[in-house]
């Protein structure tokens, strides 16, 4: 498995080798041995969520879920495509506010790493686009928040309006938000790769 950091310390690109043939291919998409053998030690996971977008231009997020039931995420596309991003919201973190994103795909198997304490939303580039992630902690409703999707200078490559759920069009804006989580300090994981 190949392991890359993006511009946001904690945030990781992972991309599963695959074996194909005439029949298509075989990939093993997450496997704790081969990533504890590479340096990386994610927290377990407890959950696994799918979710269908339809149409092309629906945007999902920006979603958090905050203490004492944060949840990292391991993201990735079972169909379709999609630019998935992660905002860090760690108060008294050097890189506070600031957004990586990442195309995932069907095609090219990328996966995107997410810690407990940032934002993640994703917009669809297809019809039809599936998105496949594990999380660290159970969903709890109590502890779900988000935070509006156009207000923290994501350039997300949308040429018209994108299609939101009600609940995601009334989310506050950045700068209006007190941020549940607090910087520690840099990732463990990260010194090993």
């Amino acid at each position: 498995m190949l392991i890359e950091k993006t511009a946001l310390p904690g945030v990781l690109v992972l991309v599963p080798q695959r074996h194909g043939d005439n029949r298509g291919f075989f990939s093993e998409s997450w496997n704790r041995k081969t990533l504890s053998e590479a340096g990386l030690e994610l927290p377990g996971f407890v959950q696994d969520n799918h979710s269908l977008s339809a149409s092309a231009g629906t945007l999902r997020g920006l979603h958090f879920q905050a203490p004492p039931h944060p949840q990292g995420k391991l993201v990735r596309c079972g169909k379709g495509r999609l630019f998935d991003v992660a905002v860090d919201i760690r108060k008294g973190s050097p890189t506070y506010g600031q957004w990586v994103g990442e195309e995932l795909s069907f095609e090219n198997g990328r996966q995107l790493w997410i810690p407990a304490g940032f934002l993640h939303g994703f917009v669809t580039r297809e019809p039809d686009t599936e998105i496949c992630y594990k999380c660290t902690d159970y969903y709890a409703p109590e502890c779900d928040g988000g935070v509006a999707w156009d207000s923290a200078s994501i350039d997300w490559g949308l040429s018209a309006v994108p299609t939101l759920s009600g609940k995601d069009s009334a989310q506050p804006a950045l700068a209006d938000f007190d941020s549940p989580f607090i910087y520690e300090g840099p990732f463990d994981y990260e010194a090993n790769l």
